[in-house]
């Protein structure tokens, strides 16, 4: 069901510190910007102050299940996410993950989400790298079936009442593929869905008003097969009671695609989804388009993805990176020419 919160404008918004956007001069309410969303890390008193002074709300990414973040993995070895040969997953090119149901690292993640909000009066928090051990920011993601550590098994068998047959971990992964897969994925869903319940909690009951969020893969149900939800483990309609926003990686470029990839999954997300567009009313979709060069992405279509991003039910839009804008006149221009129109109710 939509649940309701704070009444707030058409986001028009950024992505990553503004520092370079700074000292090259400019302002945010001069170029129609009414929102900063970045790291939470690089978040300090001069930056929220000048953000809120410049008439911006401000939104921190709180990196989720991102298992490099610190090199938790690295220093706790059993954080590891265990692949289905019982080896010590890989990185997905430059991803690593962690093993969802490690207590060490959640309560490592929670404690740092309180420290957060405990400094500023965040506008909101969005879940980053919500999403079991994989990548799927390339044309040709990486997909590694985890996790088969002995944390993650004894806590399916439980809480499915299921009693895995086998006796080493190769063993017991055939044998869920086989005999429990829906099961399996039922489960990994759930994990997921709980760490977004207790991140939801956190920030409500320290501050009230703040926007809970989320940056996540832009895959429709079908889309490889449904992988999204059997290997990341995102089910959108089961995190929709739990997320205010939900913000897809549209990144048409990267991900090796025209720019209607941005309205075709901005329009897709707003029928499939309970997505809301009136005041104080949520969840909402705010997309974050492409604006870095990887590969060439020209003023033009970065028009294209601004405006294809406002499309549907669409309230909000931000862009990846602002650095990347900040260092191209035309895109400069182009953020200044749709923001304003933008702002004015075009």
């Amino acid at each position: 069901m939509p649940s309701s919160g704070p009444s707030i404008p058409l986001i028009l918004g950024t992505y990553a510190s503004p520092k370079s956007f700074w000292e090259a001069g400019h302002r945010f309410d001069d170029y129609g910007v009414n929102a900063v969303f970045t790291g939470g890390g690089s978040i300090d008193e001069a930056l929220f102050e000048r953000a809120k002074s410049e008439g911006c709300l401000v939104f921190a990414e709180y990196a989720t299940l991102n298992g490099g973040y610190a090199d938790y993995v690295t220093k706790h070895p059993d954080a590891h996410p265990i692949d289905d040969a019982g080896n010590k997953a890989a990185k997905a090119t430059w991803f690593m993950g962690v093993c969802p149901t490690h207590a060490g690292f959640r309560e490592y993640r929670m404690d740092a989400l309180r420290r957060q909000l405990e400094r500023f009066e965040l506008d909101g928090v969005w879940m980053d790298y919500l999403h079991w051990h994989a990548q799927f920011e390339d044309p040709y993601p990486i997909f590694i079936k985890t996790c088969f550590c002995d944390s993650c098994l004894s806590t399916f068998q439980s809480s499915a009442g299921i009693s895995i047959e086998g006796g080493t971990v190769p063993e017991k992964s055939k044998w869920i593929f086989e005999n429990v897969a829906s099961a399996w994925e039922d489960w990994r869903v759930s994990v997921v869905v709980d760490w977004a319940i207790e991140i939801r909690g956190i920030v409500k009951a320290m501050r009230p008003n703040a926007l809970v969020g989320a940056f996540h893969c832009a895959w429709k149900d079908a889309d490889l097969g449904g992988v999204r939800r059997r290997c990341l483990g995102l089910d959108f309609a089961a995190l929709a009671p739990h997320v205010d926003v939900f913000s897809p990686m549209v990144y048409h470029g990267r991900s090796g695609k025209a720019p209607e990839y941005v309205r075709d999954f901005v329009t897709w997300m707003s029928d499939t989804l309970p997505i809301q567009t009136e005041p104080g009313r949520y969840p909402r979709v705010w997309p974050i388009v492409q604006a870095f060069d990887e590969p060439r992405v020209t003023p033009e279509e970065f028009e294209k993805v601004l405006r294809y991003g406002l499309g549907a039910k669409s309230t909000g839009v931000m862009m990846f990176t602002l650095p990347s804008v900040v260092e191209d006149e035309g895109k400069m221009a182009v953020m200044k020419r749709v923001y304003e129109e933008m702002g004015k109710g075009g």
